[in-house]
């Protein structure tokens, strides 16, 4: 540090705590400044030695006269005390941070094994997956973490329900007891089953919660269905179908549906696009709203997930009052994830304004989309056109000519008769009740045949399938981009360096230094940027 950044209250005069620092614990030098800044564990003590100032972290001497005067302070934030311990307290990890789910399997066994071995929580991508292929991810993470932390994908899905039902069944006979719950816009059965079966009394006659659910969600009546009980109409239900007792129902009366309930900004795949310091202040109060009414033994923690791709993201989501954070994008460029390495490769390149909405292949008739890396891809311009035909034709013999010609060349590959026998062949196997529907109903038949590129695409972008490039679906947010320029010119720039664990220590340290820089400079001191910007290679180990 030089003498022009001296240490100054807005007012130019310096704060005298009436403590000083003897010289020989303290430090001028830029690497000395650094290492002591970055030892979180530690407080940090800023002097001015008549204008040079130098940074100490032993205790001062309380009195003055004794050393450099101390003219600020910051104390000692370790990464696990950001945000709301509870989280990790409850999930059985040391960290306010979880890797939320990329379906597909994107958010791979790999990905929740390393990131549990490392001490962080995942969520594997079950979302789109057949049943056999989730039960397979489940017993190999159950084998690599027999005590956790992991976490399943619950996803929503209200045109293949015997999907999410099938993942219910499947989490409830392996005792897989914590799922994140996605793309849910009303509660279903199944999703309260999962909840409600897990509910158990212990000797003292308290509520205990064998299942618990991490709601992600984007609008406040979701938010506020997840934070009520669950509805007794549902109870009734389950009930009468044998699925739960009235025990257990009465129990599910006196607690939140879920655990937790993260607030999805903008981020990759099924988005809103909101902005996080509008979404995240709202559902705050929703939840003190609610806690003040029901006052739950332990109040629904909120978090933030969607554009966390920056320490400074993160430090802002903390401190907007986010108990937790959530990555997504980020973590689909490193070893670990499911994607291929040509996606890998395009995603470590990409630029925040590398991104578009697109039709979502598992909400395509309803119009939902979901954000795409337009990067190197023409997925997201061809889904818009197969929806945009969705909505002009009644079937696909309507379908003019010259467009089925270029529907079949351009973007299939095949003829849709030849699609359909695969689209017949596919949902046999999965949901035989869809094929029926959809024979019965020509609408319903074109839909699924044009789903059968926007359910494709992704699964190409996973296996790296030969002469689909420009076809591939890559779910991204913009913060793929912030995080490709925080990390430029470090190791982590290249992709094959991306660890997800390592990304994860990064982002959190990252936060937490920023966090004590920050509070000194309250105090008027100003540090040079290549001080007071966190940068990967800052971290030892």
């Amino acid at each position: 540090m030089t003498n022009n950044t001296i240490c100054q209250t807005a007012s130019g005069q310096s704060f005298n705590y009436g403590w000083s620092m003897p010289e020989g614990q303290v430090v001028y030098d830029e690497a000395g400044i650094k290492a002591m800044l970055m030892d979180l564990s530690r407080p940090v003590f800023v002097v001015n030695n008549g204008g040079r100032l130098g940074l100490a972290n032993q205790d001062p001497v309380r009195e003055p006269g004794a050393g450099a005067p101390v003219i600020a302070m910051a104390s000692a934030l370790p990464v696990e005390s950001l945000g709301n311990p509870d989280f990790g307290k409850a999930y059985g990890t040391a960290y306010p941070y979880y890797a939320g789910a990329m379906a597909n399997g994107i958010a791979s066994v790999e990905m929740v094994t390393a990131l549990g071995k490392a001490g962080f929580l995942g969520s594997f991508g079950a979302g789109g997956l057949i049943p056999s292929a989730v039960e397979e991810a489940i017993l190999g993470i159950q084998k690599a973490l027999p005590r956790g932390p992991y976490m399943f994908n619950l996803i929503h899905s209200p045109h293949e329900p015997a999907m999410e039902q099938g993942a219910v069944e499947l989490y409830l006979k392996y005792g897989v007891n914590a799922v994140e719950a996605a793309a849910f816009m009303a509660l279903t059965p199944h999703v309260v089953q999962y909840r409600v079966a897990g509910l158990t009394l212990d000797p003292q006659g308290s509520i205990v919660i064998g299942n618990r659910i991490v709601a992600k969600v984007s609008r406040k009546e979701v938010a506020s269905r997840f934070m009520e009980p669950a509805p007794d109409k549902i109870l009734s239900k389950l009930i009468t179908a044998g699925k739960i007792t009235e025990e257990q129902a009465n129990m599910a009366r006196q607690v939140p549906m879920a655990d937790d309930v993260t607030v999805e900004a903008d981020s990759g795949g099924h988005t809103d696009n909101r902005a996080l310091v509008t979404i995240l202040p709202s559902i705050l109060s929703l939840r003190d709203e609610i806690q003040e009414q029901r006052k739950y033994a332990t109040p629904v923690r909120v978090g933030a997930g969607g554009g966390m791709g920056t320490p400074q993201a993160v430090l802002a989501a903390f401190v907007m009052g986010a108990e937790y954070i959530v990555t997504g994008s980020v973590n689909q460029a490193c070893v670990e994830s499911g994607a291929s390495d040509h996606v890998k490769g395009l995603l470590a390149k990409a630029d925040m304004a590398d991104t578009v909405m697109a039709p979502s292949a598992d909400m395509f008739e309803l119009g939902v989309r979901v954000q795409v890396l337009k990067r190197g891809s023409l997925f997201a311009v061809r889904a818009t056109k197969l929806h945009d035909i969705y909505s002009r034709y009644e079937s696909i013999e309507d379908i003019p000519c010259d467009q089925r010609e270029k529907l079949e060349n351009q973007i299939f590959k095949k003829t849709l008769d030849e699609v359909w026998n695969n689209t017949v062949e596919f949902f046999s196997r999965r949901d035989p009740a869809l094929v029926a529907k959809a024979e019965a109903d020509p609408k319903k038949k074109m839909a699924l045949i044009f789903r059968w590129y926007l359910g494709l695409s992704s699964r190409w972008a996973n296996t790296g399938e030969p002469g689909r490039e420009m076809d591939y679906q890559i779910w991204c947010g913009s913060c793929m981009g912030a995080f490709n320029a925080w990390v430029r010119g470090t190791d982590l720039e290249a992709p094959e360096n991306r660890k997800v664990a390592d990304v994860a220590r990064h982002l959190l340290r990252g936060a937490a230094y920023h966090h004590r820089l920050d509070a000194i400079r309250t105090l008027g001191v100003v540090f040079p940027s290549r001080i007071a910007v966190y940068r990967p290679e800052t971290m030892a180990g």
